[in-house]
């Protein structure tokens, strides 16, 4: 009697159990990881902050001349606002090029840290065991050698030795065989080019956070001090302190502009001293592309224009003698400049003053309206503007140093009491007697003062960056494996020859040189072991 069991059908499989939170904020970080550390991403990026930084090329940058910045702001009154709102006269300490930089950098760091690891241990391990099918290759021959195969394979090592290979023989499954490289000097310089690249990031950071810098427009025979006060426009990094600022003063005594014949500026050059605290003052020639360098700072010329010189005599005998202002260019072919004088202490007046004037170096009035025609002080002149009221230099509202504020002429606050064009020489008289006098004519310097202590660690990384694109450009990464095996019917033995080059197009030529040398080699060692005498 047979008894029959039933057994119970299988429960149907159900969905696998669904990923905790935790499990998935992983999953989703790691992916975006690997993303952003991924070669690809790498250039991207390096693309976006080349890209990124053309408008600081294009458009006049506020750490280099704040007068220019004035200067594209009076002629686009309504597009520079615009601009300004994204930050493109700060370019290089905007957000926006802040956030591309840092994503670069972990880009670079995830992506390259690790691929300079699996170098390192590519170049201490051996060359791979020599394929199966050696025919495979993208280069091979096979030679008959009258050697047995240690002498034959002693052959193919001392040729590949000259070519500066490195080799190892073994006991392959298939015959002795012989595996040779050279060239890890190309991918060690993929990886001094992208680590490199990463220091250079890194130096340019650290100037930065460690470094500053300070614009002044300078008048000749003035000074200006190493301190963020003076400076019209200043920069500082995050991890600077005033009391690290080298104490260094300088005094511009001598400015010269020359020009070529189209009047084009040819160079400019300005005789200064200088000298650090309790130090004797030194003297100097500074240029554009010639700074004064001292202990880790740069004293630079980005500039230059006229200020104008006044003397203002009031009724009571008072007098403001010999006082001036930057006028700033509006014109750089011509130098015709726009500028302001404003005098907050009238002597026995509540009432202040301010002359608000346009000067041109080569004056020529055409019309009634005086103009510039060339950049030179052939013939200086002045179109001069005297407002009287009150100037709001004690409101604690900013203004500008360089014009007078149109919103208080429109409220009333400043009336106009006088308008004349002035040469040097020339006086105009108020209503009140005031006598405001044109006396001569000063230059003045733009000047940068500019500390980066990641400047030398920037030129460091640059060539290494240099030195590692020529090893990526110009070196090949070779392998060559070699087999022996039994020749027909147990004489001498056959040579199986393989080459796989990468990052040339060019292998055969090579592949045929170093066979022909083996093979003559071959021939010359099987000749010497039949006539040993000779």
């Amino acid at each position: 009697m047979t008894t029959t069991v039933e057994r119970p059908a299988a429960a149907a499989p159900g969905p696998p159990p669904a990923p905790s939170p935790l499990r998935r904020v992983g999953t989703t970080l790691l992916r975006w990881w690997r993303q952003l550390t991924a070669m690809r991403t790498a250039l991207i990026l390096l693309f976006l902050l080349a890209l990124a930084a053309i408008p600081g090329s294009l458009l006049p940058q506020r750490s280099l001349s704040q007068s220019q910045v004035t200067g594209y702001f009076r002629e686009h009154e309504t597009l520079a606002p615009v601009l300004d709102a994204f930050y493109l006269f700060d370019v290089f300490s905007s957000p926006w090029f802040a956030a591309i930089y840092l994503l670069l950098f972990i880009s670079l760091i995830g992506c390259v840290v690790p691929r300079a690891i699996e170098h390192g241990r590519a170049v201490l391990a051996q060359p791979p065991p020599a394929p199966r099918h050696l025919h495979r290759l993208p280069d091979s021959a096979t030679l008959d050698s009258e050697l047995d195969a240690a002498a034959t394979l002693d052959v193919v090592e001392e040729e590949l030795r000259v070519r500066r290979f490195r080799v190892v023989r073994r006991d392959g499954r298939h015959g002795p065989e012989l595996s040779a490289e050279k060239g890890f000097l190309k991918e060690t310089g993929n990886v001094v080019f992208h680590l490199a690249l990463l220091a250079l990031l890194l130096g340019l950071a650290g100037g930065k956070l460690w470094g500053y810098e300070g614009s002044i427009l300078v008048t000749e025979g003035d000074r200006f001090c190493n301190t963020f006060q003076q400076y019209d426009t200043s920069r500082s990094g995050a991890l600077v302190d005033a009391s690290d600022m080298t104490p260094l003063c300088v005094t511009l005594e001598d400015f010269k502009a020359e020009y070529e014949e189209n009047l084009t500026a040819a160079s400019f050059t300005a005789d200064i001293g200088y000298g650090l605290a309790g130090a004797a003052s030194r003297n100097a020639t500074i240029g554009v592309n010639s700074p004064l360098r001292v202990d880790g700072d740069r004293v630079y010329v980005t500039g230059h224009g006229f200020s104008p010189v006044f003397t203002v005599t009031f009724p009571g005998g008072q007098s403001f003698t010999d006082v001036s202002a930057p006028f700033l260019p509006s014109d750089t072919t011509t130098m015709a400049s726009q500028g302001a004088l404003k005098l907050p202490d009238v002597p026995g007046s509540d009432e202040q003053l301010a002359l608000e004037g346009f000067f041109a170096p080569t004056g020529s009035t055409q019309g009634g309206v005086l103009t510039s025609i060339d950049p030179r002080p052939l013939d200086p002149q002045v179109a001069l503007f005297v407002y009287s009221g009150y100037l709001g230099l004690d409101s604690g509202l900013p203004q500008s140093v360089y014009s007078v504020d149109q919103t208080q002429i429109d409220r009333g606050s400043l009336t106009e009491v006088g308008r004349a064009n002035l040469a040097i020489g020339e006086s105009t008289t108020l209503a009140d007697g005031t006598v405001v006098t044109f006396s001569g004519l000063k230059e003045f310097a733009a000047m940068q003062l500019s500390h980066d202590p990641g400047q030398v660690y920037v030129l460091g990384a640059a060539v290494a960056v240099l030195v590692g694109l020529l090893g990526m450009l110009l070196l090949r990464r070779e392998r060559v494996f070699a087999r022996v095996g039994p020749g027909p019917g147990d004489a001498g033995t056959v040579l199986s020859v393989g080459s796989l080059t990468r990052g040339s197009a060019e292998t055969a030529p090579r592949f045929t040189a170093l066979t022909d040398d083996v093979s003559a080699a071959l021939r010359r060692r099987a000749t010497a072991k039949e006539n040993p005498s000779s």
